[in-house]
């Protein structure tokens, strides 16, 4: 038999790995076209569900602000509708601005006349004759001891002061430029005057030196104390080279003399002076004069056509009435017309005099809130000083008064004869030793003349947060400067400054103007009616004031958390007077108008910052007001505060509950956020308005007990409280 046949299509077709290989990737993408579509489905339903739900947010946060919007406008339009109502009973409280201010100018006729119906023989310095006849016949008084000087100076001091407080006190309205002038030199002529008796008084002293000079060392010395000057005087009458400190007994006053000087015929001077004479005064600012006079024209025009005309149309009337009268009894109508006639015209001055009081009281009224802006308003232009170690003296102050150093040739002995005492007196006076010479040509060595070392008693009134810096005067460029003076070493436990100086001249201590600014925060408190704690917060110090009435005083001053005894505690000063004692003690809180070139401040637009402080002001008997850290975060044109009632007398606040409170100068409004919010908003607190002023808005929420004890407060405190708030300028500064 033969093999059998095989069938077709018996054996399987074997499929090769490149066909595995694409029926596989065919496969996945079968699989991922099925699983795309299947995604594609999921992602458009999630973006159709994310989309209705966008729309419905914006839908409902549309609807959110649509009613958001509503209420603002309703609030907006409540406030545009009492705006004038509010302005107004605004304008008549602010009356007691210019009513303080019309006080000030009562007393200041009165404290003239108190002085002229005294007749004690001291000069009114604001009259010219006055003080000029006092400077001509004190000059021609000689040989004044420096006792008898000394006794002089207090006088002669009081006269300057009392010529600065009035340049300082009298509102720029009220002054003239020949005034100024006048009194700027009458000051000045005081000072030359009185350093020059200081001068002679030390001539007659050292001419005296033989007959006071020590037992032991054998040389002069002699130290006057005084509130207002310290006197060290040390005549070389032996000239011996070993004696070379010079120490004054019971001070710690002390000069290391080089060998020149120990073998030369001189005398030392240490004339320390708890003032100071030698800085140039700040210019006078004052307000523009044709502004003033106009409005005061217009014044005068509106009074003259209220005493003129109305007479007029009154006789006019009169006139009429006569001639229409045509009644039987003409005698009695005439007398009854005569009477009516006195009756009105007695009405018509009094409306005369209320319209010129009122008229009197608008004028006064612009020009001190003129003179307050002009205490907040911050230069353009920056001070230039020309050379490198000159003192800026708008960026620094000298404090604890002026040490005048001077080395001077030692004048003729007295000598006596026969009972009798011989001096010579030189025509030209003191004369100074000039240290180091012009020329040095005639000295071996080149370091002949070395610096000498000065230790000096610091003045303990004076607060020095810092190391102090020392600057000597240049007589020629009249300013301070820094050269010439070195090895500066300060002991502030004991007092006690070191250093080395090449020439001799006036010697003052510096310390930067602005170390206390910016301030931390703030504070002002009720204590009574009529009496407030205003408390401010610095980097070194804690200094609280109380102001009462007209009057300030400085309550207490706390240095590293310690109290720091001053001789300012418990005196009670106007605020000018106050002002100057806090700078000059060295606690200077109040910024000038170029303190914004040294200080990195807030600031904030200076009419917002007046409106505000005349408002907390009237306002400060009842309520508390405080620092908050978001007046940093808006803009200039407004201001946030904290406020809260505050009626407890003389007791600290405690558990505050404060209310923050924004001011942009025509609206005031509650903020949601609170101090410890995270972020700042300016969104307006929930059932709450927005007022037109500050006092509006805190009299919302004001119990009637606080707004009587507001409506009681005395306007010359409420004056001194805005004085001092805009001269510290709490909200830029801090």
């Amino acid at each position: 038999m033969g093999p059998k046949a095989k069938k077709p299509g018996s054996k399987k077709k074997k499929i090769t790995k490149a066909e595995r290989l694409k029926l596989l990737q065919e496969e996945e993408e079968r699989r991922q076209k099925e699983e795309g579509t299947k995604y594609t489905v999921i992602l458009f339903s999630h973006i159709e569900e994310a989309r209705v739900k966008y729309e419905k947010e914006e839908m409902e946060r549309l609807e959110m602000e649509r009613i958001e919007k509503e209420k603002w406008q309703q609030l907006e339009a409540k406030d545009l509708e009492r705006r004038n109502e509010e302005l107004e009973e605004l304008y008549y409280l602010e009356g007691c601005f210019p009513e303080a201010e019309k006080l000030k100018q009562e007393n200041r006729l009165l404290s003239q006349w108190k002085h002229y119906i005294q007749c004690d023989g001291s000069p009114d310095p604001s009259v010219a004759q006055e003080i000029n006849t006092f400077i001509s016949l004190w000059k021609e008084e000689t040989n004044e001891t420096f006792e008898e000087v000394i006794a002089k100076s207090k006088l002669v001091l009081y006269l300057i002061e009392k010529l600065k407080l009035i340049l300082l006190e009298t509102p720029p309205y009220d002054l003239q430029d020949k005034n100024i002038t006048q009194y700027q030199g009458s000051i000045l002529e005081l000072q030359e005057l009185l350093h020059l008796k200081f001068n002679i008084a030390t001539e007659i002293l050292l001419r005296q030196a033989s007959t006071l000079a020590d037992l032991d060392s054998g040389n002069m010395e002699k130290v006057i104390q005084d509130e207002n000057v310290t006197l060290y005087v040390w005549a070389n009458l032996k000239k011996n080279p070993r004696y070379r400190s010079v120490r004054f007994s019971e001070t710690q006053t002390r000069f290391e003399l080089p060998r020149i000087l120990a073998t030369s015929d001189i005398a030392l001077r240490l004339l320390h002076t708890h003032y100071d004479h030698v800085t140039p005064p700040f210019p006078v600012r004052a307000l523009s004069q044709e502004r003033t006079s106009t409005e005061a024209h217009f014044v005068e025009g509106e009074v003259n056509v209220v005493e003129t005309e109305i007479p007029e149309d009154f006789e006019e009337e009169h006139k009429q009435r006569e001639n229409e009268s045509i009644s039987v009894h003409e005698e009695e109508i005439k007398i009854e017309e005569q009477v009516d006639t006195e009756v009105q015209r007695s009405s018509v001055q009094e409306e005369s005099k209320a319209t010129k009081y009122e008229l009197e009281m608008k004028l006064l009224s612009e020009t001190v809130t003129a003179a307050q802006l002009l205490l907040i308003e911050n230069t353009s232009e920056k001070p230039y000083f020309f050379e490198d170690d000159e003192v800026d003296t708008c960026q620094f102050t000298m404090l604890g008064g002026v040490y005048h150093l001077d080395i001077l040739e030692l004048p003729p002995q007295c000598k006596p004869v026969k009972g009798w005492m011989i001096m010579e007196i030189l025509k030209e006076g003191l004369q100074k030793y000039i240290y180091p010479p012009g020329t040095t040509e005639d000295f071996e060595t080149e370091n002949a003349f070395p610096p000498v070392e000065v230790i000096l008693e610091v003045h303990e009134n004076v607060i020095f947060f810092e190391n102090p810096m020392v600057a000597r005067w240049d007589a020629e460029g009249k300013h301070w400067k820094t050269d010439g003076i070195s090895n500066v070493s300060y002991k502030s436990r004991e007092r006690l400054i070191t250093f080395n100086l090449e020439t001799f001249g006036p010697v003052t201590l510096i310390q930067d103007t602005h170390i206390n600014m910016p301030y931390q925060s703030w504070e002002l408190r009720p204590l009574d009616v009529n009496k407030v704690l205003l408390t401010v917060i610095t980097v070194f110090t804690e200094i609280q004031i109380q102001i009462k009435e007209d009057l300030c005083m400085l309550a207490s001053i706390k240095l590293d958390d310690k109290k720091h005894p001053s001789v300012l505690e418990g005196k009670w000063m106007n605020p000018i007077s106050f002002i100057i004692a806090l700078k000059e003690a060295g606690l200077n809180i109040f910024p000038t108008g170029h303190s914004h070139f040294y200080v990195v401040i807030n600031h904030k637009v200076p009419l917002v910052e007046m409106k505000a402080c005349r408002q907390m002001a009237l306002l400060s008997s009842a309520f508390a007001f405080g620092w908050s850290r978001w007046n940093a975060h808006c803009d200039s044109k407004k201001v946030v505060l904290k406020v809260m009632e505050h009626l407890a007398k003389e007791e600290p606040i405690q558990n505050p509950d404060w209310t923050l409170l924004m001011f942009s100068g025509d609206r005031a409004q509650r903020l949601k956020i609170d101090e410890y919010s995270e972020t700042f908003s300016e969104a307006l607190k929930e059932e709450t308005e927005f007022h037109s002023t500050l006092y509006h808005m805190v009299k919302d929420f004001a119990s009637k007990e606080a707004m009587e004890k507001i409506r009681s407060s005395n306007c010359q405190f409420i004056n001194s409280v805005c004085h001092m708030l805009l001269s510290i300028r709490l909200f830029s500064y801090s």
